[in-house]
């Protein structure tokens, strides 16, 4: 005769100690993996920890995979993706956010990175545009956007990178920002340059795409290809961080490009800020000078 050993009871047949196992609060089985738990609690527990399982306790929800089970916990409960970690209140998904994630208070997003969420902070969803271009009426949230609006030939003024170029080489006479060395063609004591434009042709068509003869990369499209050529990928880095004594050995291509380094301060180049700050000051004087 079937027997429940837990029970210590004796039935007719398979069936009846079926019905038994069923109803009993002393048989909590999981049908999937053929296990049975004395309690309610660690039937539970098996259905949380197994990775058999898509369940939510919650609810007293199952699911066909992970994707539908995030995909409830995150309209129903408050979920953490990264941590897979669920919480009753939105409150406490908050404080768990504050304090374990690169995490925007007022906005109350995660960011993958400090330094995203850095560039966030920065952004004009919590600055201003207080940086007025000397060109236009454009305003920016940082000297940074404003210098790579300059160098990206888009003011109305007409400036480009080149002319942004010039104008510091002269400024910056005791090559704070500037390398000596990669200033061959922006001489201080000139105030021209020709500037010599690479643009390719139909030749640079490889049989697969275009191709730059510098660097070998490849395009889809001839104007993408002149495009990069035209862009400072192939520039000398005549700038360079100014807080080398820091360990700093940084060099950038762009000016726009220096300043976002400055502003993240990454490596305590900010005790440099009023110094570049009046060199931008310098800078805007020469390009208006120039018909900015």
């Amino acid at each position: 005769m079937p027997a429940c050993d837990r029970c210590d009871r004796w039935f007719n047949s398979e069936h009846g100690l079926w019905l038994h196992e069923r109803d009993s609060s002393r048989h909590n089985i999981c049908y999937d993996c053929g296990l049975d738990f004395s309690t309610k609690l660690w039937l539970k527990e098996h259905l949380v920890q197994s990775p058999r399982h898509f369940y939510c306790q919650r609810c007293n929800n199952h699911y066909n995979d992970m994707d539908e089970l995030e995909e409830h916990y995150e309209e129903y409960h408050y979920y953490c993706r990264i941590c897979s970690k669920v919480f009753d209140f939105q409150v406490g998904l908050h404080e768990h956010n504050r304090q374990v994630h690169p995490y925007c208070i007022s906005c109350k997003r995660v960011f993958q990175t400090r330094s995203n969420l850095d560039a966030h902070m920065r952004s004009s969803v919590h600055q201003g545009r207080t940086v007025p271009c000397p060109g236009c009426r454009g305003a920016f949230v940082s000297t940074a956007a404003l210098i790579l609006h300059c160098e990206s030939g888009r003011c109305p003024s007409g400036v480009t990178r080149d002319m942004v170029n010039r104008v510091v080489a002269k400024i910056d006479r005791g090559n704070v920002i500037t390398n000596p060395s990669r200033l061959i063609g922006y001489s201080p004591s000139s105030s021209s340059r020709t500037v010599m434009d690479i643009w390719a042709t139909e030749d640079s068509w490889n049989g697969y795409a275009y191709e730059c003869i510098l660097c070998h990369k490849e395009f889809r499209s001839l104007g993408a290809l002149n495009a990069h050529l035209k862009s400072p990928a192939h520039q000398d880095k005549m700038y360079k961080c100014p807080s080398a004594w820091n360990g700093c050995n940084a060099e950038f291509r762009t000016l726009s490009a220096l300043f976002q380094h400055v502003e993240s301060g990454s490596c305590g180049v900010k005790k440099f800020q009023r110094q570049l700050t009046d060199i931008v000051g310098s800078m805007t004087s020469g390009l208006r000078m120039l018909g900015m």
